[in-house]
């Protein structure tokens, strides 16, 4: 079978087996993915964990996923939590069609917003912002394994710290008053964060 082939010379080039199937599980909810959108990675999973546990209950509770890719975040928050007024923004219009997509099929309701980071979101404020940056320096050799997926979405300065420079700098005006903001981050920048982080007034 002609297509068999062509999807096994992809697999032996590095090309992930979600780019192939067009499709990766998150929080057992199936998504659509394309090259557009970087891959849901199950570490990522931790972060909804983290704030299905510190979210209020109560309806209107308004969440934000800032850099929203695929939807992942978002709908897995929405999914379980159809109480809550969930806000997903990207940059990339084209990430935004493949999470509009993945939400109709799923049947759950999203506010999508073309946005850099805070940018188009106007005085909006929420009860809890979700970010999962791209956090990759720019001349990490990394990038090279990832080079199947959108560098828009994995690398963010010489430091890797400058889309977590722009989310922490900015939030603060879009978060209400006991708001929370929870972010994924690399595995070797917590120090630099915590610096950052206090720098920025958190």
């Amino acid at each position: 079978d002609d297509e068999l082939a062509r999807l096994i010379v992809r697999r032996v080039r590095g090309e992930p087996l979600a780019s192939l199937v067009r499709a990766k599980e998150f929080y057992s909810l199936e998504l659509r993915v394309t090259p557009a959108v970087l891959i849901p990675r199950p570490e990522t999973e931790l972060l909804v964990d983290e704030a299905l546990a510190r979210l209020p209950r109560g309806a209107g509770r308004a969440v934000l996923d800032l850099g929203t890719g695929s939807g992942a975040i978002a709908l897995a928050v929405k999914h379980e939590r159809r109480d809550c007024d969930v806000t997903a923004a990207d940059v990339s219009a084209a990430a935004l069609a493949v999470a509009r997509a993945n939400a109709e099929t799923l049947g759950l309701e999203v506010r999508f917003v073309e946005s850099d980071w805070f940018g188009a979101l106007a005085d909006r404020r929420f009860d809890l912002i979700l970010c999962n940056p791209p956090y990759v320096a720019t001349g990490d050799a990394a990038l090279e394994q990832l080079r199947f997926e959108p560098r828009l979405a994995l690398a963010s300065g010489s430091d890797g710290l400058d889309a977590l420079r722009a989310v922490l700098t900015g939030a603060h005006a879009h978060m209400e008053a006991d708001g929370l903001l929870l972010l994924e981050h690399g595995y070797d920048q917590r120090a630099a964060l915590l610096e950052l982080a206090a720098a920025c007034g958190w």
